[in-house]
């Protein structure tokens, strides 16, 4: 598995990162033993990088991947974990106290001693400028007291990102992550990669399915996408299953590509689930792309390219 040097962390993740939120039971049950094992191969397969939150599955996620890493029984330096903090299953709360008491609690259920990364989760929900002047302070002092190697902000809607960046001094944050910005049917992600760059963050691209919109099933009830676009993907994918292709393997292939990317995250809950994305990563390593399918996708794709979904509360 290609590792990626995460900004100017000196963080070296693996391109596929494991995403924790479906231990939580957010994408129907799953067992221990098969979070369990999941992880273990995860890991042996090259895969060093896990995210979770404390709002998947209202902490959920937090307790069983901490049980799986610990199962692992490998050296703590041989993983990188991040979680986030406020966003939790009650609501929403970044206020300096909450996210402080919140990293405590994510260790503890993580049962360790510090994460690698702790991240302000969907700050679109809250107050921009009590994120730039409360909650990045407070996580500011989180690092200086060991509690996370590195911090940083996530979220949907691109402009928040420039938003924080511009008003946080040089160098405060480490990472963002973004989510179904780096995907077939949206890659403009891409178009802020020269300035994430040149703040000297890191980045994450979270969600290269587009939350399941590039998949056969076809995405949940609830998924935020217009008709139009939920239409346009499910022709996208009857095409690759009429060629024998495979959309979800595509979709992952095509994320990787962007080398100014450190990590994808992929949610994963099943041994197999593990299994299909290191074989597309190796194989992307090995013999490149479909480029017939994916120009054939894209086409499909292009009158509802970069199309996204609102998230957040208006910022004024």
């Amino acid at each position: 598995m290609e590792v990626r040097e995460l900004g100017r962390t000196g963080l070296k993740l693996s391109c596929v990162g494991f995403g924790a939120s479906p231990l939580g039971n957010v994408f129907g049950t799953v067992s221990e033993e098969q979070a369990i094992a999941s992880v273990r191969l995860a890991f042996q397969s090259g895969i060093n990088f896990f995210d979770t939150s404390p709002y998947y599955g209202g902490t959920l996620s937090e307790k069983v991947l901490g049980k799986a890493l610990k199962a692992l029984g490998a050296p703590r330096n041989s993983y990188v974990v991040a979680t986030k903090c406020g966003r939790y299953k009650e609501g929403f709360d970044f206020s300096a106290e909450r996210v402080t008491r919140s990293i405590e609690e994510s260790l503890e259920r993580l049962q360790l001693d510090y994460v690698d990364i702790l991240q302000c989760h969907d700050i679109e929900f809250g107050s921009l400028d009590q994120v730039v002047n409360e909650t990045i302070p407070a996580l500011v002092k989180l690092k200086e007291a060991g509690k996370t190697r590195f911090i940083g902000i996530t979220g949907l809607p691109l402009g928040i990102f420039s938003y924080v960046l511009d008003r946080v001094p040089p160098g405060t944050l480490d990472v963002v992550l973004s989510y179904c910005h780096y995907c077939v049917n949206d890659s403009s992600l891409g178009d802020l990669v020269p300035y994430l760059k040149e703040k000297g963050v890191g980045i994450i691209n979270a969600s290269p399915l587009s939350m399941g919109l590039l998949t056969q099933d076809g995405p949940p009830e609830w998924h935020p996408a217009s008709p139009q676009l939920k239409s346009a993907c499910q022709a996208a994918a009857a095409h690759c299953k009429e060629k024998g292709k495979n959309i979800s393997k595509l979709a992952l292939q095509y994320s990787l590509l962007n080398k100014e990317i450190t990590s994808v995250l992929v949610g994963m809950k099943s041994v197999e689930q593990v299994e299909e994305n290191v074989t597309a990563a190796r194989e992307l390593a090995t013999s490149g792309i479909d480029e017939e399918a994916l120009s054939e996708v894209e086409s499909i794709l292009k009158p509802v390219k970069n199309q996204s979904w609102p998230s957040g509360i208006q910022q004024s």
